[in-house]
């Protein structure tokens, strides 16, 4: 642990004295440090979770083959509807599907097509890292400082919108992050004549590693094993990873991801890591996977709205981070965090996430930073540069509302209050960097962030009935006069209707198909509900197609809507036929 840094307190009265109040509490003990980093989780991860629409695609497609798991029983294989998902190994499956199924033991009704449960992992996985990202930091900081770099990356956007997403990604964070504080360990303590770690600090190495393998594969190895091999080249000696005791954890982790792994390819007959491994993985490598290709240095502009509040504090604590880069502390962040960056730049494959578990420890340099007084107004473009944390919340509450008058000709009242207040502590924490409190500006901006997120998740996001055009159309299904009718869609595929409809969902691809569907064998009979969407694009040849055949359709329902996922307006009509 580094020195304790003297950090001047505000006078009596002082109207930035409320975050260095927090901060003081903190310090009390593990147990208050802890307390408070799980309050600050809560309030910016729990408004929304419930609320918020499976987000397209990823989401829901994760959710419905946990779903699908609990209705075949089958928890070895991964499926989407009839589809093999050989993409991602199955922990994150076996997280959603054990939640859900307790909820269902516990009389929760709808549990299988009730967002939030699947969420609670996701949840669980990101007040882990945030508490995990505490226990990293003791290393290099005092305990003030450790909980500042943990409240500083739980308040960042990228892990607010992660911890209430049904996917890998917060509960990855996690295992990464676990191995990153028992590696930190092995190499500032790599001197001591003991030369072994406690074993808590092994035990969250491997077992961070072991079930990082079980939810994304290679991820959590490469994570931790570049910057281990970088600094084992630096010290021209890899000895100092023996006091990770191999011999007890490389068994261990064989123990816990053998068995499935086995398994899959048992049943799959290896097909599983041709998908993984040469379809998803290699696709990424070699062009943008699924659209989502951009050039080098998009993860270094998008930082500045990801890593927000603290990416323009830790950009002003670059120069100090190169300055100290030979310090045995610093060589470990800068190993963990600049090499991966660095490839992640170079694969053409971008997603925001992708980046989360290296911006912990630029959470701790950024507190390094701010601890050596680094962070002051007086550099050169120091002050311009902290004028960035004002532009999120300014810009949600402006994009947000244009938004909401553009597509439902309203304005989100509900929530204006909280992002035009967390919009003013944006600009209280830049005022109190002009002024030379640079903590006192850390700690406003995470307060700005708590209000920021209830304000986007719980108050504004609800109402903007335009982002929620699959949970509108299961609605049109659930008002039909039959309870279990047959459905089919043409034209709109997003996997939240699969979720949201049933896994038996009919994906159409002609409106002569549509036409026929609604004809099924045994409407005539009126012993069938069948119900049919389609999207305006098909919109005419179903027409014609229903005109052909002699067929009036009924229409029971329109949505308009913003489809995410397509970044476009989309327009649905409901036709059904019922008894």
């Amino acid at each position: 642990m580094t020195d304790r840094v003297t950090v001047p307190r505000p006078a009596r009265g002082d109207a930035f004295a409320f975050p260095d109040t927090l901060l003081s509490a903190a310090t009390r003990s593990h147990a208050w440090a802890c307390a408070l980093l799980v309050a600050l989780c809560l309030v910016c991860f729990l408004p929304g979770i419930a609320s918020l629409q499976p987000m397209d695609r990823d989401e829901p497609r994760f959710a419905q083959a946990s779903k699908q798991m609990l209705e075949t029983g089958d928890l070895v294989d991964i499926r989407f509807q009839a589809e093999a998902r050989h993409k991602k190994p199955v922990g994150i499956y076996w997280a959603q599907a054990a939640v859900v199924g307790a909820a269902e033991a516990l009389g929760v009704p709808n549990a299988r097509t009730t967002i939030g449960l699947y969420r609670i992992p996701s949840l669980l996985g990101a007040i882990g890292a945030v508490l995990l990202t505490y226990w990293s930091a003791l290393v290099f900081l005092p305990r003030r400082g450790a909980f500042l770099a943990a409240a500083l990356f739980g308040a960042c956007v990228v892990l607010s919108a992660e911890a209430r997403l049904a996917k890998t990604d917060a509960l990855l964070c996690a295992c990464a992050v676990a191995t990153f504080g028992g590696l930190a360990r092995a190499w500032l303590q790599r001197d001591r004549a003991a030369g072994r770690l406690d074993t808590a600090a092994v035990l969250a190495f491997w077992l961070g590693l072991a079930l990082g393998i079980l939810i994304k594969g290679p991820m959590v190895p490469l994570f931790c094993g570049l910057p281990a091999l970088i600094l084992s080249v630096r010290s021209r000696s890899g000895r100092w990873l023996g006091a990770l005791r191999p011999g007890l954890g490389l068994p261990l982790t064989l123990l816990i991801v053998a068995p499935w792994f086995a398994a899959i390819t048992w049943k799959s007959g290896g097909a599983f890591y041709g998908e993984a491994v040469g379809h998803d993985m290699l696709s990424k490598v070699q062009g943008g996977s699924e659209k989502h290709f951009a050039p080098p240095g998009a993860y270094l502009v998008a930082f500045f709205g990801t890593f927000w509040p603290g990416a323009a504090f830790a950009a002003l604590s670059a120069p100090f981070a190169w300055g100290h880069r030979r310090e045995p502390a610093i060589a470990f962040l800068l190993a963990w965090i600049v090499p991966t960056w660095i490839l992640f730049e170079i694969v053409p494959t971008k997603l925001p996430h992708y980046v989360l578990p290296l911006m912990p420890a630029i959470a701790i340099l950024t507190v390094r930073a701010l601890a050596a007084g680094a962070l002051h107004p007086e550099r050169r473009g120091a002050r311009l540069t902290a004028g960035l944390v004002v532009l999120i919340p300014v810009g949600l509450t402006l994009g947000l509302s244009a938004f909401a008058f553009a597509y439902d000709r309203t304005l989100p009242w509900a929530g204006l209050p909280l992002l035009l207040g967390a919009s003013a502590v944006a600009a209280l924490a830049w005022r109190a960097f002009a002024r030379g409190l640079p903590e006192r500006a850390l700690g406003l901006g995470i307060l700005a962030a708590m209000l920021l997120s209830p304000a986007v998740f719980g108050l504004t996001q609800p109402v903007m009935a335009a982002l929620k055009v699959s949970p509108r159309l299961a609605a049109i299904r659930d008002r039909l006069p039959c309870p279990h009718p047959r459905v089919a869609s043409l034209g709109y595929r997003e996997p939240s209707f699969v979720f949201l409809i049933g896994t038996d969902l009919a994906m159409l691809g002609t409106g002569a198909e549509a036409v026929d569907f609604l004809k099924g064998p045994d409407s005539r009979t009126g012993e069938a509900c069948r119900l049919v969407y389609v999207e305006g694009r098909f919109a005419a040849a179903f027409e014609a197609a229903a005109g052909a055949a002699g067929l009036a359709p009924n229409r029971v329902g329109t949505v308009s809507g913003f489809n995410i996922n397509g970044g476009r307006r989309v327009d649905l009509s409901a036709y059904a036929t019922t008894p």
